[in-house]
């Protein structure tokens, strides 16, 4: 008699391939959504580059630090939103805060608080009660 050849996979095979694919998605999933808000929440800090800039030659300008957003020259802090910013608002010594939806966490915010050091202004991003597992390196 001739000898038959298996073709294809067996029962057991294809259910110990569907457990390893499943492990390895329950793993990738978390991480992925937390890269997504990350991602969301540098959003922000990129709204907020005029705002810093703004803040930076009112300082230069004055002396002082603005405490509105219309001192600056830009619109209300409603307005300047994104896909996962609600407002950018320039407060009380030029501190900026950025504000999140639900995208990200919803009315978490970042603060961004400018300092002078010799003729220029540095800007800190530690303020604020934003997650730091969904902050930029620089700013935990």
């Amino acid at each position: 008699m001739k000898k038959q050849m298996q073709q294809g996979f067996t029962l057991i095979e294809l259910m110990i391939v569907v457990a390893i694919i499943g492990i390895l998605a329950s793993i990738a999933l978390p991480a992925y959504q937390d890269y997504t808000k990350r991602a969301h929440v540098t959003e922000g800090l990129s709204l907020a580059g005029a705002a810093k800039m703004g803040v930076t030659e009112y300082f230069a300008d004055q002396g002082v630090y603005p405490t509105t957003n219309a001192a600056v020259g830009l619109a209300s802090s409603a307005s300047i939103t994104g896909n996962a910013v609600k407002s950018v608002a320039v407060g009380t010594s030029g501190v900026i805060t950025i504000t999140y939806n639900t995208k990200v966490e919803n009315g978490k915010n970042i603060k961004m608080t400018p300092t002078e050091s010799d003729g220029s202004v540095k800007w800190d991003c530690k303020g604020g009660d934003l997650s730091g597992k969904y902050r930029p390196s620089t700013c935990r």
